[in-house]
Formats: structure tokens, sequence, C-alpha cells
């Protein structure tokens, strides 16, 4: 099955190629014509998420999903949540980020507790389901690892020694939350 991720996200790209599997082939907005960002205003993950796959739909009138994923800690009051991909201010990286992040829980003792909350939404012939993935960790004091993308140096999932960059992409998908959004996604579009 073809269909589009409302992503331009290299990274997710392939985390969700992976998680879906060989019969289906996601196409890129930017594969379509799409190439202005895809407006993600909401104040909610569920909101921006179906605010992006809408926005392609009503484009292309194509059957698509979107995502949209935030890293929640506890000390810091859920942040950074919705703005977690801009957290340390539009076009920062991902290092960026984490920095902000350990800067602002220098002195923080662990465990920091925290999760990694993803909406996936998907619009098949113009109506929204949506599917959620949750999984709970901590934050560690310093990055490890050199695998993954965004804040995985310095989450490490309940139940494991190791951060989300530490482990093979296969075991990070088995666990995540994006993971386990797309698998929803997945059972899903098996059904249809």
């Amino acid at each position: 099955m073809n269909i589009i991720f409302a992503t331009g996200n290299k990274h997710k790209l392939q985390e969700a190629q992976q998680i879906l599997g060989p019969s289906f082939h996601l196409k890129t907005p930017a594969e379509c014509g799409i190439t202005e960002d895809i407006p993600e205003t909401s104040d909610t993950l569920r909101g921006n998420a179906i605010q992006k796959a809408m926005y392609i739909w009503d484009k292309l009138h194509i059957n698509c999903f979107a995502d949209d994923t935030g890293l929640e800690i506890d000390a810091l009051d859920g942040a950074p949540g919705v703005y977690s991909a801009r957290y340390a201010g539009e076009n920062k990286s991902f290092q960026d980020n984490i920095d902000k992040v350990l800067k602002e829980l220098d002195g923080v003792p662990a465990p920091r507790t925290a999760r990694f909350r993803c909406v996936v939404a998907l619009v098949i012939d113009g109506d929204i389901t949506t599917f959620d993935g949750i999984v709970e960790g901590e934050i560690t004091e310093v990055p490890k690892g050199d695998g993954g993308f965004g804040y995985d140096p310095i989450f490490k999932p309940a139940g494991y020694a190791q951060c989300f960059s530490e482990l093979t992409p296969q075991e990070k998908n088995s666990i995540s939350h994006r993971g386990m959004a797309m698998k929803l996604l997945s059972d899903y579009l098996n059904t249809i």
C-alpha cells in the first residue's frame, strides 16, 4: 500500500518504514510536490498530528498519516512536551535541545522521570483515526550512545540499562512510543 507520511524528518521516516514493513511504501510530502512547511500550531500532540495529516489530505486527497511526539519531563512540569522539536528555539539542533534540557535539570536528583508520547493521526478517505504510544523512563545526567535521534541519547526507557541511542533500531522500535503507535496503525491498516 502506498501512503504519505506527513514528515520531513528522515529519521522518523526510516523508523516508520522499519515498523510498518515492506507491505507499505511510505511517500513524503516532498515526493508529492508539497515542499512548504506543514503547519503544527496546536497546543496538543493530538491536535498537531491531526492538523498535519489534514493539511496533506486537503491538498492532495490522498490517504496519509502524521505523527507528533513529545518528551514530557516531570521535574519540568511536562516540558518540553508539544515543543520538543523546537525546545531550544526555531532552527536549533537536536544537541541544542538536549543541552537545554540537561541545563534545566542540573541539580535535579535521579530518577528524573519522563515519558515519550506519540500520537499518529491517519486520514483515510477524509476520516481521521488516531493511535497513541507512551513509553516511561528517565532522563540521564549525560548523553550516551550514538544511535537514534532527538532526545534518544538522554532517555533511558524503564526496565533498560541503556538509552534509546544505545539500542539497535529493532530494539528501540519494539518498545518505543512511536513503535507502539505505528504498530497500532499497521494493525488497523491491515484490517481495511
